[in-house]
């Protein structure tokens, strides 16, 4: 998770987290060397006197700069487009989970299983335990698999909402009457944390994510206690 003073992105917990870190290091790069490209170019024409008079004429020049931007772009959309598509893939998911968002609560229904479902409240400060953080820790977790495909299905109950997790990769709007859809595939054990991401009224900064990876065999304990205890 996120901690104070940090530069850069939360640590990645899926397959497409990492594709998208690896692209914001490669746009950064090309970024950086067009920017270092400009300085150098402003300073020599600012601390020389030395001047070439073709060059508002120069055919090259006209090529060179016509060409060079259009080959930036493609070195930067094909990767891009790449991980787009990658982020729409849904195939044989082994988990579907439909998130709810309410003012201001989540709400989870397992649809694979009977009766699998239940609110997620943010924990009030007064009732944190030691180790539980402020604004981010609920009363109940999003529990799912590691290595397998997760299926989200994300949706309001009354006004626009947003389902981000950052180490996992995901935003994903919710909108009532619309079933929006994801898919993700958590790499190791955890708990990772998100938050709505959509102003949705007064209580907006109140609504923490918080999903639990765990190994297949804890889940299908608890997803056997929570269906038994239904």
């Amino acid at each position: 998770m996120a901690h104070p003073s940090q530069l850069g992105f939360q640590d990645a917990a899926s397959p497409v987290m990492e594709e998208l870190l690896h692209f914001h290091d490669h746009a950064l790069m090309i970024a950086f060397m067009i920017s270092s490209l400009v300085l150098y170019i402003i300073v020599a024409m600012v601390t020389t006197k030395l001047t070439n008079k073709n060059i508002l004429d120069s055919q090259e020049i006209e090529i060179i700069w016509t060409v060079l931007p259009a080959i930036i772009l493609i070195l930067i959309a094909l990767p891009s487009l790449r991980i787009l598509y990658l982020m729409d893939e849904i195939n044989n998911p082994h988990l579907t989970v439909k998130a709810i968002g309410h003012q201001w609560y989540w709400s989870y229904e397992y649809t694979d299983y009977e009766n699998l479902e239940f609110d997620s409240y943010m924990i009030p400060t007064q009732d944190l335990a030691p180790g539980q953080f402020r604004l981010l820790d609920t009363d109940h977790r999003m529990v799912v698999p590691t290595e397998s495909p997760i299926r989200v299905m994300i949706t309001a109950d009354d006004v626009l909402h947003s389902w981000a997790v950052p180490s996992l990769g995901i935003k994903l709007d919710a909108i009532p009457g619309r079933l929006n859809q994801t898919a993700f595939i958590v790499s190791r054990p955890g708990v990772f944390y998100g938050q709505c991401s959509e102003i949705c009224g007064a209580n907006h900064s109140f609504m923490p994510i918080v999903v639990e990876a765990v190994p297949l065999k804890h889940f299908e304990n608890w997803s056997y206690l929570m269906v038994k205890d239904a």
